[in-house]
């Protein structure tokens, strides 16, 4: 069922990426540069020089066209950017879904990183490291001050290199000193649980890992729970921000037997490619519900809207975020890129997505706690700033809150699905008709 494309990010302005299929930079040009464009550039090599011999101070040459290769970029659209070295390898960092790392889930709160929780068999599992842990200094440096992400980038690094974590424990007298040794640290790109009789999966991003994770998670709930008894799926991809179109396409794919899963079309009309999917469920048939809300991006969009044109899965939740543009990573030396939009991307009915989203099926909010309100509020690509204009996008605009509660018990959204699961909730919209699946316009 898995299939071989090219490798195109298709993830939102909140971090996703990708690794381009794109081995060379041509050079050439679609449309050769008129006399104008070669004065401006001519105009912009003595600005450029001006700047260098005469600013008060003198400035750093590789940053002043860095930044101007982005001011050109970010005047396209928001997701189109310049990679240098450090970016580019931390898109392949995150595409590969493994780092060197230590292996704990953080946040930051009062200035200090907070341990979530350390994941099962890594170095900082081992090293003794809890969730509810502070780490108030890493090798000795101080955390506040720090952003989260530098906190990270310090706790990330080679593997066996060894970092001192000094840590704050509830009922401890005094900091902790634990001495943690990087390992490789492979990211599931899904998480997965038995429900009593539903089988849940959470996609959490589309990395090279994704399509392989959910094949052993459905095996593995089909196995424990076995197949008479399996009620179905719920397919969570709330707070997914996208990641590998490949990937999408895969997801897809495991939930559907026949049918386009989506196309992406370019600038020229020879440029349009569709995607289809092949024979085989690996959910058996068995019902899926798709959760989505403002945090379900693009690649997740790209799964939502396939299975809910097919008429395969019924979505629940609120409007996803809205991104419907696909970037290519153009590799431009052997350590920069170039991330450009090259092509929208369309779901089986042929409906573009940007800066719409999707609409779920069922529309069921989850309640924002008292002490978020006014902190958590509703964000979506039509929300952007230069973002492209949808052939759909109206005032409405798109995305919703993107919230999901820290503990299942509370979650409202899949709560609802599993009570349709079982029967205990009945709605027009569940189980879905095949039958009346949208036909591409």
């Amino acid at each position: 069922m898995i299939r071989k494309v090219t490798l195109l990010t298709v993830g939102a302005l909140m971090g996703a990426t990708a690794v381009s299929a794109i081995n060379s930079y041509g050079g050439g040009s679609a449309n050769a540069a008129g006399t104008e464009t070669y004065r401006q550039l001519a105009i912009f090599g003595n600005v450029f020089e001006r700047v260098r011999a005469q600013y008060v101070t003198p400035p750093e040459e590789n940053k002043l066209i860095e930044n101007a290769i982005n001011g050109m970029l970010t005047s396209l659209d928001p997701h189109s950017s310049y990679l240098n070295q450090e970016a580019a390898d931390d898109m392949r960092t995150q595409t590969r879904g493994e780092f060197g790392g230590l292996g704990i889930e953080v946040t930051m709160e009062d200035e200090l990183v907070k341990v979530i929780t350390p994941i099962d068999e890594t170095p900082a599992a081992r090293a003794g490291v809890l969730a509810g842990d502070f780490i108030s200094e890493i090798d000795g440096e101080a955390v506040r001050g720090l952003s989260l992400g530098e906190a990270v980038d310090k706790m990330r690094g080679p593997v066996n290199t060894a970092i001192e974590l000094t840590v704050l424990r509830e009922g401890a007298d005094q900091p902790i000193k634990i001495k943690v040794v990087r390992d490789i640290i492979a990211v599931k790109a899904v998480r997965y649980r038995v429900e009593e009789d539903v089988g849940y999966l959470r996609v959490i991003s589309f990395t090279e890992k994704t399509y392989d994770d959910l094949s052993d998670a459905i095996e593995t709930i089909t196995e424990e729970v076995g197949k008479d008894k399996l009620k179905g799926f719920v397919l969570d991809l709330r707070l997914n921000p996208g990641g590998l179109l490949d990937q999408a396409i895969s997801v897809s794919d495991a939930f559907l037997d026949r049918g386009e899963i989506v196309s992406t079309r370019g600038r020229n009309p020879e440029e349009t490619r569709r995607f289809n999917s092949r024979p085989g469920d690996l959910a058996g048939g068995k019902p899926v519900i798709v959760l989505i809300n403002g945090g379900s991006a693009s690649a997740s969009e790209i799964v939502a809207g396939a299975l809910q044109d097919h008429r395969r899965a019924t979505v629940l939740g609120t409007r996803s975020f809205g991104k419907g543009s696909v970037q290519t990573i153009i590799p431009l030396d052997a350590q920069t890129a170039l991330r450009l939009t090259t092509a929208l991307y369309y779901t089986p009915s042929g409906t573009s997505i940007q800066g719409t989203g999707i609409k779920p099926d069922i529309r069921v909010e989850e309640p924002v706690p008292e002490e978020l309100r006014g902190r958590v509020k509703p964000s979506g690509e039509s929300e952007l700033r230069g973002h492209i204009q949808g052939e759909n996008e109206d005032d409405e605009g798109s995305g919703s809150i993107a919230y999901v509660p820290p503990d299942p018990k509370d979650d409202v959204q899949l709560g609802y699905a599993l009570d349709l699961l079982r029967g205990v909730k009945t709605d027009p919209a569940f189980p879905p008709n095949p039958d009346q699946a949208a036909n591409k316009n």
